[in-house]
């Protein structure tokens, strides 16, 4: 819209100005190297790339958890059966199976150990500055770290996570365990 305005104003300057109209004769018949380029090209966009949106696994580190319980020490069968009407000497038999084989498969995927290696019952101070994540405080809490108490519980960190990569197919993400099927 300037150059509108601009234009109109230059005719009209040119149309009764003679002095004008001679400066802008000279500058439209000056060689073309010397004229400032009109439109100046647009400068090239620089063109921002987009990282790559994040790929979402198609299968959850959750249900490769459970999937691991369940092939190793039949963890999901365990707690889906109906335990009414079993007598407790076979619950515990299958309970003795299940838990050896949850327990294997926690050893090997997470190397547990205590976050604390004191005895539950023992006497324990919790330092100034502490970490909440590390340490819960219950009964009565008041007054400033550091903190006498007694362990209750000793906590379990992982000290690593080995979950195996999934390499199914999509439709296959969510299966825990697939339907067996004994042929003949």
């Amino acid at each position: 819209m300037r150059r509108l305005f601009l234009a109109v104003r230059a005719f009209f300057r040119v149309l009764f100005n003679a002095a004008a109209a001679d400066q802008v004769r000279r500058a439209l018949e000056a060689p073309r190297a010397a004229e400032p380029e009109a439109f100046p090209a647009p400068a090239p966009a620089a063109v921002k790339k987009e990282p790559p949106a994040p790929t979402r696994p198609l299968r959850n580190d959750a249900v490769t958890l459970l999937a691991a319980l369940q092939r190793e020490a039949r963890f999901v069968d365990f707690v889906q059966e109906s335990l009414e009407t079993a007598a407790d000497a076979e619950i515990g038999a299958v309970a003795r199976e299940v838990h050896r084989g949850c327990r294997e498969v926690l050893a090997r995927l997470f190397a547990l150990r205590p976050v604390v290696d004191a005895e539950e019952g023992s006497a324990i101070d919790v330092p100034r500055g502490f970490d909440a994540g590390r340490y819960r405080l219950t009964g009565n809490v008041t007054g400033e770290p550091p903190f006498h108490g007694t362990l209750a519980h000793h906590g379990w960190e992982a000290t690593t996570c080995q979950l195996p990569e999934w390499t199914g197919s999509a439709e296959a993400a969510r299966i825990i365990a697939p339907a067996e099927v004994e042929l003949k």
